[in-house]
């Protein structure tokens, strides 16, 4: 084991110290971060300004009032756009054109309950008692889901893609043969993996830090729904069995070209596996209850993208994701296995593109 925690340390020191991984690395948390900006930047303001002339309504959320003098005043006010409205004694509302909608039943339900408070009547609210699932967060669920689709997809396919091309490095550079004088072929390819796993999960670590340090800036950490730890424990938790399923496949692929003009077409069938699944994890984001979504979310690789995407849109059985989580760590022991049995064939034969059936058998 010492040969694999070696190798990984040599990945990661290499990898860590490039360019393009702290460029990616920026690039993702501020990619993140301007999601949760982008809703408070393009939706604007919910406070309304009304102006006020004679006694002021009683207060409400949505509104902020301004003193004036007169109705000559706050006729000026709303055409010159200091205020949305003006609300003259408390029966009249003067506005710039059409008044706004949302903000005319604001103001109809303020004038509503003025009149009510003076003729001394008291309304009881009615006592809401929720049976069922929250559909407050449902909107909120959705937005998560479909952003640990997207994020999911982009690391995995990203570090996957760099153990292929360090390993066609390596052997096309004929460096593999150094090292495996060195370390065996299992624990070059187990360090690989493992290594450049690590900075994977670095990577997801901080875009998860921007992603709530931007939404608590923002105040959209109040309409987070209950259990958002288990969310993101559970993107991280199969972030990790999914990028061992699919650096395995990778490495294996890249074992059998000797130069990086041919990784791409070794890697054909890896890459469209990764797009079914990502475009299946996106239905799931949208259908999480359906048959589709529920079935796959068993089913590896799929689950490995299908299933975090569940817990975060919906409320999953733990029983579900158990036995989905034990089905996926089967499937990475046996890609690891037979990953690691073409890489030892195949990794020391140079020159022409060594094909997987001659390997296999």
């Amino acid at each position: 084991m010492n040969g694999l925690w070696l190798v990984a340390q040599r990945e990661i020191r290499t990898r860590i110290r490039t360019k393009s991984y702290l460029i990616s690395l920026a690039v993702s948390a501020i990619l993140v971060a301007a999601l949760a900006f982008l809703p408070r930047v393009l939706g604007g303001d919910d406070t309304y300004d009304v102006g006020v002339v004679g006694q002021a309504p009683p207060p409400a959320a949505q509104l902020a009032y301004s003193r004036l003098p007169d109705e000559a005043a706050a006729r000026k006010a709303v055409v010159d756009g200091d205020v949305d409205a003006a609300l003259i004694n408390g029966d009249k509302v003067l506005a710039d054109g059409e008044l706004d909608q949302r903000l005319g039943l604001i103001l109809e339900s303020v004038h509503r309950d003025a009149q009510i408070s003076a003729a001394g009547l008291t309304i009881t609210p009615l006592t809401v008692e929720s049976v069922g699932a929250d559909a407050r967060y449902q909107g909120v669920r959705t937005g998560i889901a479909t952003l640990i689709v997207m994020v999911l997809f982009f690391l995995l396919i990203y570090s996957s893609m760099f153990v292929a091309m360090g390993v066609v490095e390596e052997k096309g550079s004929r460096i593999v043969e150094i090292l495996l004088t060195s370390v065996r072929p299992w624990q070059l390819l187990g360090g690989k993996i493992v290594g450049l796993g690590a900075l994977g999960l670095v990577n997801l670590v901080v875009v998860i830090v921007a992603g709530l340090a931007a939404s608590s800036a923002t105040g959209f950490t109040a309409d987070f729904p209950p259990g958002m730890g288990g969310i993101v424990v559970s993107a991280v938790v199969w972030f990790v069995l999914g990028y061992a399923f699919f650096s395995a496949l990778a490495a294996a692929f890249g074992s059998l070209v000797s130069r990086q003009e041919e990784l791409n077409t070794v890697l054909t069938p890896m890459t469209m596996l990764m797009m079914f699944t990502y475009l299946t994890a996106y239905f799931a984001a949208v259908e999480p209850a359906g048959t589709v979504a529920r079935v796959l979310s068993f089913v590896p690789p799929f689950s490995s993208m299908v299933m975090p995407v569940r817990t975060a849109a919906v409320d999953v059985p733990l029983v579900e994701i158990l036995v989905a989580g034990v089905l996926m760590v089967v499937a990475v022991v046996a890609v690891l296995l037979g990953a690691a049995r073409v890489y030892r064939r195949a990794v020391l034969r140079t020159g022409a593109r060594v094909k997987l059936g001659e390997v296999v058998r």
